[in-house]
Parts: structure tokens; C-alpha cells; sequence
């Protein structure tokens, strides 16, 4: 029987940084897997159907001040780093690119999708497309093994501290989150939903082919 998704995805996160200097796959790896995420918060956040569940409060919050998703998404990461401190967490190259790459990029993608037509059709596309994709950015760049991103080290830290399950963890914080975001105007629909259910197995099923070897990572010599 193979494990379950959850428990996969859990476990390459937990092992995701690595000693050594990054081989040049995994550093491409990465950098692949960060524009595609970021493209794929675009997707779903131009769709309008609802939301990844921390860009439904990243929504919120750009609908209640005079900042871009991209600036909002920064500051969240930014609080979220902060939270790994009293976890004993551990960033890795992986976790600051993360941070860098994606608020970057993000209000790009969004400025070139506003030019797609507002048709039902072209929504729905975006929303099956973006979750794909997202699944696809997340199996390269956990399997990259290079540092996970903030809120994916939150959720481990927080199975360690706790000792709960990484469901239970997982849960409650995308429910604090979507709750949190929903209150402040962000948007929750069937994409929301759609995503929950579609992206641990989409994780699973990348990261079986995409995680990089360990002696891909190349020691640092002394």
C-alpha cells in the first residue's frame, strides 16, 4: 500500500534541506518550481472562484489596505518566518527563494492574466490549470530539497512541537487562515474547495518523480 499523500508530502518537507552546496538540478529545480507557483496563485486569484487557502488571506488583507497581492504576500511570509523561531526551524536556500520569488513575481502574472476574457469557461480553465500547476511547482521545489517555503515549514514545526498529527495541524491552520482572510473580504468558492482535495494527491504523484536524489546535493567541501 502506498502511503498517503499527507504523510509523503509531510515527510519531504521535513527533509527538505539538506547540508552541501545545491547541485545545478535542484537549483534549477527550484527556481522552475517558485515562477510556476506563483503562477499559479495568479490563476485561481484572477479566476475569482476562490482561493488557495493563505491567498484567501493575503486577498483580505490587499482588500483592506492600499498594497499589492505581491507586497501582502511578502509581509505574510515574513510573519510566518518569524513564527519558525520559537519552533527551532530551520531555513534552508530553498526557503528564502521562496519568499523572494514568488512576492516578485506574483503581481506579473496577475497584470498579464487581467487581459484574459471574464467568461465562465476561461475561469473554470484557470482554476483546473492553476491547481495542476500548483501541484507540479510544489513537487519541484520541495523535491528540489532545498528548504521548504515558510508556511510549509510552520506546518512541520508545528507537528513537532505539538506532537499532532500533520491532518490535524494542516487543518486548523488553512481553516484559521481561509477564516481570517474570509472575514477581511477575501474570496472562498469551489476552487478553495476544489484545491483541498485535489492537491495532496497531485503532491504525492510529483514528488515521487521529481524529488532529487540525496547524492545529487553536492558536499561543501572542507
Amino acid at each position: 500500500m502506498s502511503p498517503a499523500p499527507e504523510t509523503t508530502y509531510a515527510h519531504a518537507v521535513r527533509t527538505s534541506t539538506r547540508p552541501g552546496r545545491p547541485g545545478v538540478r535542484a537549483a534549477v529545480q527550484l527556481l522552475a518550481g517558485l515562477v510556476l507557483y506563483a503562477a499559479s496563485i495568479a490563476m485561481l486569484v484572477d479566476a475569482g472562484l476562490g482561493s488557495m487557502p493563505w491567498d484567501v488571506l493575503t486577498q483580505g488583507v490587499v482588500r483592506r489596505t492600499d498594497l499589492s497581492f505581491g507586497v501582502v504576500t511578502l509581509l505574510v511570509s515574513l510573519v510566518v518566518l518569524a513564527c519558525w523561531i520559537p519552533l527551532r526551524q530551520r531555513p534552508g536556500i530553498g526557503t528564502v527563494a521562496n519568499v523572494v520569488v514568488i512576492s516578485a513575481l506574483v503581481d506579473p502574472f496577475l497584470a498579464l492574466l487581467a487581459a484574459l476574457p471574464d467568461a465562465m469557461g476561461v475561469r473554470i480553465t484557470l482554476v483546473v490549470a492553476g491547481i495542476v500547476l500548483n501541484g507540479l511547482a510544489t513537487g519541484l521545489y520541495v523535491g528540489a530539497r532545498l528548504g521548504p517555503g515558510p508556511r510549509d515549514g510552520l506546518m512541520t514545526g508545528l507537528v513537532h512541537r505539538t506532537g499532532r498529527s500533520v491532518r490535524l495541524v494542516r487543518t486548523t491552520i488553512e481553516v484559521t487562515v481561509v477564516s481570517v482572510g474570509w472575514v477581511l473580504g477575501g474570496t472562498v468558492g469551489l476552487a478553495t474547495l476544489a484545491y483541498a482535495l485535489a492537491i495532496g494527491p497531485l503532491v504525492h504523484l510529483f514528488l515521487t518523480w521529481l524529488t532529487v536524489p540525496a547524492e545529487v546535493v553536492e558536499p561543501v567541501a572542507v
